[in-house]
């Protein structure tokens, strides 16, 4: 099969759907990626790259198309909005130029922003194939929770470009459960949605540290209570700063942070004005293949998000990788995360923006025998396991692509008598 992705962010940018392309490309399909130049988390473009240089690559079989997009910067609101629209606008107007040739499917995934649906509606006229749409992140809900856009007209906007790319749509997939509704609100009928959650990569496993390991020297002696990821407003680490505040009198108990992100300085300050240095560690972005590593080397792994009804609704992808490394999970969350990490029994959770609930959550996991820890974390890698393999959705997803064709073919684009 012949398709064509297409996402703003893709490799040496760290998502995944890089691994969804290579899972295609390793089973077989002709894979091409439609995508932008990579500036992701820093707001620079990546060394080597630019508007003229490696517009053009290949990512082990997987035939690489880069368009021109204004760069992040500092990641301010009117910065991002740039970035979005420029990506949108240049794809849609190149896409037919650089896609060349014929595709049985064009696959998007969209994270954010949902303006990367766009230039797929273009190509879906120009190469008369089928679009499977991918929602990580649920337009415009996301944008009033993180405070992004305030503005009811700008809302307004953005729910109608949402609804005319939903139902340009041939299959709308969903990361939880809880999105279903919200898309069908949108006009897309429930035969055109499925549910299809993230995975945890390969690598996320549970793995056995060296003794003279560059990571153990990293870490902090004591009981780790480790967050990997951005460090954004969803994040909410106002809570978390408040929970290690509490805690201050347990010195053995230590924050690690392990990220980037547009809130990362404010982080900074803040434990600066609050005094945790020795107990809240902000180490800074890591390779994503040296994750693994340090979860092994935590006793906890975090994942927070604010209280909006929009991540009620959300699996943070983190949830997937933390689970198959075995490790217990702290969680600050509701809704689908939270019947996630209670489902498999791999943890606690909390209700988010609870600074209280959170440190005593924390505070009842140091004082937990390592026997209850080590049997939180098997649960939760069983679950991952059973519910998340990468090779079991995989098989699914092909099969879905397998009928979109087959559809298309038969009758979708205009056969004569269809």
């Amino acid at each position: 099969m012949r398709v064509l992705i297409v996402s703003q962010h893709f490799w040496p940018e760290s998502f995944p759907i890089n691994s969804l392309a290579q899972g295609l490309r390793e089973r077989g399909h002709l894979v091409s990626v439609l995508t932008g130049i990579p500036n992701y988390p820093s707001g620079k473009f990546f060394p080597g790259y630019g508007y003229f240089r490696k517009v053009r690559e290949d990512y082990g079989g997987i035939k690489v198309l880069r368009v021109p997009l204004v760069r992040r910067g500092g990641g301010g609101k009117v910065r991002l909005a740039t970035n979005y629209l420029s990506f949108a606008f240049s794809s849609s107007l190149f896409a037919p130029l650089v896609c060349r040739g014929k595709y049985d499917l064009i696959f998007v995934w969209e994270s954010s922003p949902v303006t990367v649906g766009l230039p797929a509606l273009v190509l879906k006229k120009t190469k008369s194939a089928p679009i499977m749409f991918w929602v990580q992140d649920l337009w415009p809900d996301s944008l009033t929770a993180t405070g992004a856009v305030t503005s009811s007209l700008v809302l307004r906007l953005v729910d109608d470009l949402v609804r005319f790319i939903y139902r340009g749509c041939d299959r709308v997939l969903v990361q939880s459960r809880a999105f279903s509704p919200l898309v069908e609100k949108q006009g897309v009928e429930p035969r055109r949605i499925r549910y299809f959650p993230n995975w945890a990569e390969e690598t996320y496993r549970p793995i056995d540290v060296e003794p003279d390991a560059i990571e153990r020297k990293e870490m902090p002696d004591g009981f780790r209570i480790l967050f990997a990821g951005n460090i954004g407003a969803a994040q909410d680490f106002g809570t978390i700063l408040a929970a290690a505040e509490r805690l201050r009198n347990h010195p053995d108990i230590h924050w690690v942070i392990i990220g980037d992100g547009r809130k990362r300085s404010w982080v900074e300050d803040e434990i600066r004005k609050r005094q945790l240095g020795r107990t809240v560690h902000l180490q800074g972005r890591r390779p994503a293949e040296t994750m693994p590593r340090y979860f092994s080397l935590a006793d906890v792994l975090l994942v927070t998000l604010r209280k909006e009804p929009i991540f009620a609704l959300t699996i943070p992808t983190k949830v997937q990788s933390y689970l198959a490394c075995a490790k217990p999970i702290l969680g600050a969350m509701e809704g689908e995360g939270a019947r996630v990490l209670d489902e498999a029994g791999a943890g606690v959770s909390v209700t988010p923006e609870d600074p209280a609930a959170l440190a005593e959550a924390a505070l009842a996991l140091y004082r937990m025998p390592k026997t209850e820890l080590n049997a939180m974390g098997s649960r939760g890698r069983k679950y991952s396991e059973s519910r998340f393999d990468r090779k079991m959705l995989l098989d699914v997803l092909e099969g879905w692509m397998e009928e979109l064709k087959g559809e298309a073919t038969g009758s979708t684009f205009g056969r004569a008598g269809g």
